[in-house]
């Protein structure tokens, strides 16, 4: 973990080969930070991204005492994903679903290092804060027919989580009776949603796993592949476009046109296609730019909804443009169409 008031001294292996003046491809081929008596890593063993501390890597190279780390947790220290997992008792890919539902962890989370390669962190007071008003389990003790669910709706997901991470074979009849939800849809959506992204975490973690590799791995029935398998191939192609997308509005917003914000990929319930939007500032051509997997980029009439509903055609009418070639225009060209009123077309262009 990064202790209280040490955010400053994190040090990314990019940042210790830049400190040893060698090349980031020597030092993770050579691992100088595995030698006896190197400092010890703060990030948590199972983390992907190593972080050192700075004084502590300084010292050991400068042949120096090497200086102790505060002990004592602190509410500022600040914990990686599989940190806030053990400090809830549950697993990383419950925490994952935990992460994306309370506001308050949203807004608190940190990049460490800022910017989009960085690694996930919470502050130790906002998890602890999330333990205290996580509901226990076992609540609702069954349901009338046609009656409405029993918890609130941002908790069902992490509710359903910690029986899987029980049992990755509890059955939807299991889950409906002892939370008190409905079975179709709301417990079976959230089973297949919930195993759907484990999946697609394990392959990730695992490269050269495909998904049913995992879902066999994870212990998940086999009546239950189909839904959870096609939900992780959409959840892995919304993780790969998401970078993409980010850039784009990174570009824009630096170029003055857009709101600085981090992108939100929607799968579109239809048809599972993924969209995006990017609200542009007042005074551009459109309140917003929307992207489609199948259409690529266009502008959009409305702030408040610029997605809008499903449609199998592209959408098409007044004040609405494509703007660039293809799904995945570069930034610039994103930019320069938008810029140019005389640019892009009422239907979506062919990629070439």
């Amino acid at each position: 973990m990064i202790r209280a008031g040490r955010l400053k001294y994190v040090q990314t292996m990019a940042d210790l080969a830049e400190a040893l003046g060698k090349s980031l491809g020597t030092v993770r081929n050579t691992r100088p930070y595995a030698a006896e008596g190197h400092p010890a890593p703060i990030s948590s063993p199972t983390s992907r991204a190593q972080l050192w501390d700075a004084e502590q890597t300084a010292a050991y190279y400068a042949g120096k005492p090497v200086p102790e780390l505060p002990r004592t947790d602190d509410d500022e220290d600040l914990l990686d994903r599989h940190e806030a997992a053990e400090l809830l008792g549950v697993k990383p890919v419950s925490w994952n679903t935990y992460k994306q539902q309370d506001p308050d962890l949203i807004d608190g989370m940190v990049l460490v290092p800022e910017g989009p390669q960085g690694t996930e962190h919470w502050p130790r007071r906002l998890v602890l804060a999330f333990k205290d008003k996580r509901p226990g389990r076992g609540a609702g003790g069954g349901r009338r027919q046609g009656s409405g669910d029993m918890i609130p709706r941002d908790q069902i997901l992490p509710r359903i989580a910690e029986f899987l991470d029980a049992d990755p074979t509890v059955t939807v009849e299991t889950v409906a009776e002892a939370l008190g939800i409905t079975k179709f849809p709301t417990t079976q959506t959230g089973l297949v949603t919930l195993r759907g992204r484990r999946i697609a975490d394990l392959v990730e973690a695992e490269p050269g796993l495909d998904p049913k590799g995992a879902a066999l791995g994870l212990g998940y029935p086999t009546t239950t592949h189909r839904g959870a398998l096609k939900v992780a191939e959409q959840e892995l192609h919304a993780r790969r476009v998401t970078p993409y997308l980010q850039r784009v509005a990174d570009v824009l917003a630096e170029a003055g046109v857009a709101q600085q914000a981090q992108v939100e990929v929607r799968r579109q319930a239809e048809g599972g296609q993924l969209a995006a939007a990017v609200l542009l500032e007042d005074g551009q051509p459109a309140p917003a730019l929307v992207w489609d997997d199948r259409f690529g980029w266009r502008t959009a009439t409305s702030r408040r909804h610029p997605i809008g509903k499903y449609t199998d055609t592209a959408p098409e009418g007044e004040g609405i443009r494509y703007l660039g070639i293809g799904p995945r225009p570069e930034p610039e060209e994103l930019l320069d169409a938008l810029r140019d009123r005389r640019k892009g077309t009422k239907r979506p262009h062919p990629a070439p």
